[in-house]
């Protein structure tokens, strides 16, 4: 009945049986000789073009010494090849922007994209994840450049299709230690497309003083202190409300007051009222000559001034429905800005249940309607929990200072702000090396900005007061 089957016939019959892995092997296409040679001249060409562009002089000093060897022999081409860094030296002391732009940055990005870069990103992206190695193959993103700046790499990096920026930003601790730096930050240049950013040093490492107050008076972006890039940090106030987070000894101070330093010229001249809501009694009370009749600190006072504010925004919408949308300062209609120091206190602490209710509401109708007629709200506090602050989210602008634990940076920033590198928790306590440090996320942009906000000491506030005291009233 059964019948033994041929050698071949026995073996083909076990190799398609279900105990067995079926190894599909893909077709192999030769590339004709042709397009292989197409394609590499085409990447050559573009190599070319992107040397030229990222490296112009370093690209035009041997060329010009070709062509002058060409031209005029080897011995004038060395004479001028000896004068080549004495040239640099005058170039680098005489215009030093335009030196370091053309040459010292370039010259930095690629010396740290070869020795650090690319001689970790295989351990580095197998190690954290974010790469795989499958069947003795590495499977990585590909490091696009590297760009120098005076504190930071800036690194281009093209995603694994499949991944998504969640996965990088889980994993910045992992990027930072892994080439060296004190930090990361990852932000979006495009689809598929991320740059991160690697501190090589903090220009945020020692205090600001108080800068100069304005010549010139003005409601726009005031200037407060300075970016991590070197660059002078200016907030925006009009047309739109700011709640600043921080711990004791944080820093809150000095945004309040360097606020109030470059607002002092508009003041004078009408088109800025500052109205002061100081519950703690300790912080704007030095300088209330400067707010006039417009200061409080009882907190039955507070919810009065916040009622007049309320007024006040209401009057303007009756006046404005059907004229204008948005708001110019004038001196018949001020930019008002309400600030706000410790406004947990009137929220959350206040043991009044009616006045409490009462500041929240007040505070709820400016911070959604206030801004189109030309009131602002600035809001300081220490704990950023929803229960102490529920109308946070009203709040456009945050800026958070040092915090006691990681899941605060969220309450404040919004979701993921942490992965994004907004290490407001890592802040130095050390009043030196943090007050005033923190983390900037804007309604226009999702990713956050270091900066440090200018002290305003004692001694200034006093001069503020001797110059400008009575422009509130």
């Amino acid at each position: 009945m059964f019948r033994k089957l041929p050698g071949d016939e026995a073996r083909n019959l076990v190799s398609t049986t279900p105990d067995t892995a079926v190894v599909f092997r893909p077709a192999v296409v030769r590339t004709p000789a042709i397009v292989t040679i197409v394609i590499w001249l085409s990447r050559l060409l573009a190599g070319l073009v992107r040397l030229v562009v990222r490296h112009p002089v370093a690209v035009a000093v041997p060329v010009g010494l070709g062509v002058i060897w060409t031209l005029y022999g080897w011995r004038v081409a060395l004479v001028m090849a000896a004068f080549l860094p004495s040239a640099g030296l005058s170039w680098a002391l005489l215009g030093r922007a335009s030196f370091l732009r053309l040459v010292g940055w370039p010259l930095l990005a690629w010396w740290r994209l070869v020795a650090v870069y690319r001689r970790h990103w295989q351990p580095v992206m197998v190690v954290s994840g974010l790469g795989r190695h499958i069947r003795g193959r590495d499977y990585l993103p590909r490091l696009v450049r590297v760009e120098c700046d005076g504190w930071a790499d800036r690194v281009s990096v093209k995603m694994l299709n499949g991944q998504a920026v969640k996965d990088w930003a889980d994993r910045i601790e992992h990027l930072a230690h892994g080439f060296g730096a004190p930090s990361c930050r990852v932000a979006v240049a495009r689809a598929g497309r991320l740059v991160l950013t690697f501190p090589r040093r903090d220009p945020l490492a020692e205090p600001l003083p108080a800068l100069p107050v304005p010549e010139v008076a003005s409601v726009g972006p005031v200037e407060i202190g300075r970016c991590e890039d070197g660059t002078p940090y200016r907030l925006k106030v009009h047309g739109t409300h700011v709640l600043i987070a921080g711990a004791t000894g944080a820093g809150k101070g000095s945004y309040l007051w360097s606020t109030i330093r470059g607002l002092l010229p508009a003041m004078r001249a009408g088109l800025v009222q500052v109205w002061a809501l100081d519950p703690k009694r300790m912080e704007l009370s030095f300088g209330r000559a400067l707010f006039g009749s417009r200061y409080a600190a009882d907190p039955k006072e507070c919810a009065d001034l916040l009622d007049e504010a309320v007024c006040v925004m209401q009057e303007r919408a009756d006046r404005f429905a059907g004229l204008q949308r948005s708001h110019t300062p004038t001196p018949a209609d001020p930019f008002v800005l309400v600030l706000v120091d410790e406004v947990a206190f009137l929220t959350a602490y206040q043991p009044d249940k009616q006045l409490r209710q009462r500041i929240t509401a007040a505070l709820a109708t400016l911070t959604t309607q206030g801004r189109a007629v030309g009131v602002g709200v600035m809001a300081a506090l220490q704990d950023p929990r929803k229960e102490v602050m529920n109308i946070r989210n009203l709040f456009p602008d945050k800026i958070a200072l040092r915090l006691d634990e990681s899941e605060q940076v969220d309450m404040v920033l919004g979701d993921g702000a942490r992965d994004r590198g907004a290490l407001a928790d890592h802040i130095s306590p050390v009043p030196e090396l943090g007050a005033g440090v923190g983390y900037v996320r804007l309604e226009t942009s999702p990713d956050p900005v270091r900066v440090r906000a200018a002290y305003v000491s004692d001694a200034d506030i006093r001069a503020m007061v001797a110059e400008f005291a009575g422009v509130g009233r």
